[in-house]
């Protein structure tokens, strides 16, 4: 009888915020960690399946870094990376679409319906809702850098998105996007959610990742801090708390809050419902990001 009460009022505490944020717009994007682990993905799918059924509208963008690296060795090709970009070639491209936009894509949707929603993977073959325009950086010395066919996403097809949502259906975006001439470009998954996120004007973004949020000591998976602002946030990378691959993550965050998205949470995805507990319970799981 008490485990059945302290059930109970796990329920009475998510209610608050289930009615919160009922109607209310979240992107998650899921990265190639937890697409390698399936009983990740499964529990996770499952706590978008709830996001869904208690009136949340939930929008998947996702990556699928470990399987493109996977297939290119497989083809003999050495993944290259460039300012935390994978370069991308011809050959590469046609495979970035392949494992990406179509197999992961449709994986997804199919798991996705398997545990009894609706989906709809907007790839190329469906519904392309990212357009974009060949991304441009410099080096330290101001010369451009050469990345190949690597995409920065400038519009957002919103409508499509919404009307899918409307319907019941949760919309599963590869992190690919077409230029002006029909051009396919491969996109950071990160910096694609965070634009699908401010297009769509969601109230949250929440990065599905494989370490329990921003730590204080990286060493240690217990540090995480549960709570961050933009300024304090802006203060441990200048610190050197956050640092390596997780600044561009963070900067990301910066950005998206800045620009009128309520909240940005980082989660750990290996942790079992642990983007249900970020949500709905009081004390969350992870690292929250908030403007203010």
């Amino acid at each position: 009888m008490k485990a059945a009460i302290e059930k109970a009022d796990t329920l009475i505490e998510a209610l608050g915020w289930i009615r919160r944020f009922r109607g209310k717009t979240t992107v998650i994007k899921v990265g190639g960690s937890v697409l390698s682990d399936i009983e990740a993905l499964h529990h996770l799918l499952l706590d978008v399946l709830f996001m869904e059924s208690v009136g949340m509208r939930p929008v998947v963008v996702h990556g699928a870094g470990a399987r493109i690296s996977n297939a290119m060795q497989q083809a003999g090709i050495a993944p290259r990376f460039v300012q935390g970009r994978r370069y991308t070639d011809q050959q590469s491209l046609e495979i970035v679409e392949k494992v990406l936009a179509e197999d992961t894509s449709a994986e997804l949707a199919r798991r996705f319906e398997f545990i009894g929603g609706l989906a709809k993977a907007l790839n190329f073959q469906s519904t392309p809702v990212l357009s974009g325009e060949l991304l441009k950086l410099s080096d330290d010395d101001g010369n451009p850098v050469d990345l190949g066919f690597v995409g920065n996403v400038t519009d957002v097809n919103c409508d499509a998105i919404e009307e899918l949502c409307g319907s019941g259906y949760v919309p599963f975006i590869p992190s690919m996007c077409l230029t002006d001439d029909g051009q396919k470009l491969n996109v950071n998954a990160d910096t694609a959610a965070t634009v699908v996120a401010r297009k769509l004007g969601a109230h949250k973004l929440v990065f599905v990742s494989d370490v329990p949020g921003v730590l204080r000591n990286p060493a240690d998976g217990s540090t995480a801090i549960s709570a961050l602002t933009a300024a304090e946030a802006n203060k441990l990378i200048a610190e050197g708390v956050i640092s390596g691959g997780m600044i561009p993550k963070i900067e990301a965050c910066i950005e998206t809050v800045e620009q009128g998205v309520s909240k940005v949470h980082i989660v750990d995805g290996r942790l079992r419902h642990g983007l249900l507990l970020e949500i709905y319970t009081s004390d969350g799981i992870g690292t929250v990001i908030t403007g203010s």
